[in-house]
């Protein structure tokens, strides 16, 4: 373990590592974070997390030197030759098999800056190849709001939720999962007299404090939102004047749900008829109604259409454009949103413009002196199909796709047909497993950028520590890599993340009226026109982001989750839980989080337990055709009957052992809510007893 006096931390203000909320956190001195007033914690309020974000800091696995493999085996190596190593073997896989042959997995958990950088790299050398794990998370969520509205990001802040009158939360536990904007927003609001509206399968602690609670069977909401729906168009709950100058489609809309009954919509998505009317009423009549969504909502192979039902109700009532109002939702890693603000992904450009958009190719064309391809590149979850055929390399920046891939199974043996992969990371992940080449890189303490929260907030990161052993800075080793493989060193000759933003700022028009100035101690939204004063708070209010006055209101279908339930199996539904994060590399190795969440559990009803005879603290075998993982039992009515959860941050139990390949046809998101699984008591519990 390090010290204070080998690493020199020292008390910065900076921007937690973890979820999106953005709290504003720095080194205590203690060999711990703690929270300071910012822009989104405006008291100093943190999660248990963001108290524990030093923990893995000076943490021992820590990578220190770079690692090659030799003979199967990996060996500590300078810095020279294992660049030298991933420049010569990427080199040859683009000169045999084109640059398409390579995939870039870019990192949620980075900076602006160093995303930027690294989707350059990628489009210089060719290829759009490049994608975030906003892909698992909200990629449907982005795609269905993106092509109604013109923008897929939060419509509205945290700071005007909190004076709303109705939370519809769909989807998501934000109490858990995002708990400084439930007790610092949401909470006020509702104890504030608004209307909370919780649509999960499973009692959470978000439904604790929430009026009306539909316990959704997963893979059904089309059914629900349509139900609502036809409840605002039966009881004359339609906002008229907002329909008639700010939507397209009513009479097809309307002609659709002439077909949808109310009470056969509700028992097929498992929820009471009267409960669902009650719901639409409070969401329809109050003055203003806003919707919060999550993974719950978007992780289905039909993702995109739940958003584009959820639309439909927001443009009906007229809750769009409006403080209090709009589609909102909240983002999971700590820059996940800016990841995708700058382009890394697979077919738009900095500042979501399509790649097919020959204006914004040009753009950057003078800018890099090169153009991005037009076609645009694979998805993370459609390379890793094509691991070993069409896909010979990856370049793995900050994140663990062996782990948080659905199919796990399949994905890693994927990566073991590649030609060639290069991990940059802190820890030796099971990604790092897989890799030829591994290069040690920066915690969030040791880097200064910026990241981009959930409501649009672009806050500095600054570092608190000096760099263990032989590590370098992220955005060191990217400009290097961008040097040595694209062949125009000018092209990544910056002087610092500043200089980066400054060029980010010329070729993305969401963010060119920022500067770090502008920033300094508090935060820039977007967009933020050259020309203006200030970011935009709330979007949509006179026309929205799509340049159109009006949205189109889209008759939405329900159609059946791909992974079929047969005989005695339940459904597997995943999530978050309040100490740990993602695949759990980084908080699992907080030995505070581990106290206070050492191991994952199986959430199962009573009558499903009792039907397999599984008493709470059972091991249990959890299995389908994909894979099979043993864990504990915990029975519990607050999940509903014929559903089981657990979480995906453990690496046993890996719950993406068991999730499906299959994907949205749209926005390419896997289907983690929803996996076709056999649950049966294990011998070793019934040798126990």
């Amino acid at each position: 373990m390090g010290t204070d006096q080998n690493r020199n931390p020292r008390a910065e203000q900076t921007v937690c590592p973890y979820c999106g909320v953005g709290c504003t956190i720095q080194y205590a001195g203690n060999g711990k974070a703690t929270g300071t007033a910012g822009p989104v914690n405006t008291k100093g309020e943190i999660c248990p997390k963001g108290g524990a974000a030093f923990d893995v800091v000076e943490h021992e696995d820590r990578l220190t030197e770079p690692l090659v493999r030799e003979n199967g085996r990996f060996v500590t190596a300078l810095w020279e030759t294992a660049l030298s190593r991933v420049t010569d073997q990427l080199g040859e896989i683009i000169d045999q098999h084109g640059p398409d042959a390579v995939e870039f997995f870019a990192s949620s958990n980075c900076t602006n800056e160093e995303n930027y950088v690294f989707q350059k790299i990628a489009r210089m050398l060719g290829t759009n190849n490049v994608d975030n794990c906003a892909r698992l998370c909200h990629s449907s969520t982005v795609a269905a709001m993106s092509e109604r509205l013109g923008a897929g990001a939060m419509t509205n802040t945290l700071d005007d939720l909190a004076e709303t009158d109705c939370l519809l939360v769909t989807g998501a536990n934000p109490a858990e999962q995002h708990p400084v904007i439930f007790r610092s927003y949401f909470l006020p609001a509702i104890r504030n007299g608004a209307t909370l509206i919780h649509i999960d399968p499973r009692e959470t602690d978000t439904t604790e404090a929430a009026d009306i609670h539909l316990d959704v069977r997963p893979g059904y909401d089309i059914q629900l939102l349509n139900s609502m729906a036809k409840v605002v168009l039966d009881e004359g709950l339609v906002d008229e004047s907002f329909v008639e100058e700010r939507t397209t489609g009513y009479a097809d809309l309307t002609a659709h749900l002439d077909d949808v009954d109310v009470g056969s919509g509700a028992d097929v998505a498992g929820v009471d008829p009267e409960t669902v009317r009650e719901a639409a009423r409070a969401y329809a009549e109050a003055d203003s109604a806003a919707i919060v969504t999550g993974m719950g909502m978007s992780q289905h192979t039909c993702g995109t259409d739940n958003v584009h039902a959820l639309l439909n109700l927001a443009l009906l009532t007229g809750n769009v454009g409006r403080p209090g109002t709009g589609v909102n939702p909240l983002r999971g890693q700590n820059n996940v949103q800016g990841a995708g603000d700058v382009g890394a992904l697979p077919s738009v450009l900095p500042g979501y413009e399509p790649v097919t958009d020959a204006d914004a190719r040009q753009r950057l064309a003078d800018e890099w002196g090169v153009e991005p391809p037009s076609e645009p590149g694979l998805t993370e979850t459609t390379a890793t199909h094509q691991f070993g055929d069409s896909v010979k390399a990856a370049v793995v920046f900050g994140e663990n796709p062996a782990v948080t891939e659905p199919n796990a199974s399949s994905v890693r043996a994927g990566f073991d047909d590649l030609d060639f992969c290069v991990v940059i990371d802190l820890f030796e992940t099971a990604t790092v497993d897989h890799a030829d080449v591994v290069l040690p890189g920066s915690s969030w303490a040791e880097k200064a950028g910026t990241v981009t929260n959930t409501d649009r907030r672009v806050m500095r990161m600054r570092p608190n520590a000096d760099l263990p052993g032989n590590a370098r800075r992220d955005l060191d080793i990217l400009t290097g890599l961008g040097q040595r493989l694209v062949g125009q060193s000018d092209a990544f000759d910056y002087d610092g993340p500043e200089a980066v933003f400054e060029e980010l700022t010329r070729v993305n028009p969401l963010y060119a009226g920022m500067s770090y100035d502008g920033i300094g101690d508090s935060y820039q939204r977007w967009p933020f026109p050259a020309d203006a004063d200030s970011g935009t708070d709330v979007l949509h209010t006179e026309t929205f982001a799509s340049g159109q006055q009006t949205a189109p209101l889209r008759p939405v279908s329900p159609t059946p989750p791909a992974d079929a339930v047969s005989g005695e199996q339940l459904v597997l539904t995943t999530g978050r839980a309040l100490q740990h994060f993602n695949s759990g590399a980084l908080t699992r190795r907080s030995e505070t989080l581990m106290r206070m969440r050492g191991e994952d559990v199986l959430e199962i009803h009573p009558d499903d337990a009792a039907a397999r005879g599984i008493e709470d603290g059972d091991t249990v075998i959890v299995e389908n055709d994909r894979g099979s993982v043993t864990v504990s039992a915990a029975v519990t009515a607050a999940i509903r009957p014929g559903v089981v959860f657990c979480t995906f941050h453990y690496l046993d139990p890996l719950a993406n052992a068991l999730t499906g390949d299959a994907l949205d046809p749209v926005a390419e998101i896997p289907e983690y809510k929803h996996s076709a699984v056999q649950v049966q008591k294990s011998s070793a519990s019934t040798d126990d007893n």
